[in-house]
């Protein structure tokens, strides 16, 4: 068993969409209408076949506060691995990206957070060697 799809609620697929492909850096893998909404998915960039993130519209009414919660008290939706935090923080800050917790620190990882203008907080992490 493995993890196939995983997804982040989002307040505006489009939006979403230019974020995590445009600043991000992940690439389109399913963008299929459905209704007013659509089956939204991304991947990352050198690993096509890899797991999946659907971009899931927060037009649940349990979604919107959930995410406000989340948010409300600084904890990720979610975290994505990088080679480098330090780097890839600096990266991202050059594309306009705002951070609620700059790199740190935390044993053997390095973590930021970031706000991905769609309703949610995203970490992301480096490991040392």
């Amino acid at each position: 068993m493995r993890i196939h799809i995983t997804s982040v609620f989002v307040d505006d697929q489009q939006k979403a969409l230019e974020f995590y492909t445009g600043k991000l850096g992940f690439v389109v893998k399913n963008d299929v209408p459905l209704g007013q909404d659509r089956w939204l998915t991304v991947t990352a960039a050198d690993d096509a076949d890899g797991v999946e993130l659907l971009l899931e519209p927060s037009r649940h009414p349990a979604a919107s506060p959930f995410q406000q919660a989340l948010v409300a008290d600084g904890i990720p939706y979610t975290s994505f691995a990088v080679d480098d935090c330090r780097a890839e923080f600096e990266r991202l800050r050059d594309l306009g990206v705002s951070f609620t917790q700059e790199p740190a620190e935390m044993g053997p990882m390095t973590m930021a957070v970031l706000d991905d203008t769609c309703g949610n907080l995203i970490c992301i992490t480096s490991t040392s060697s």
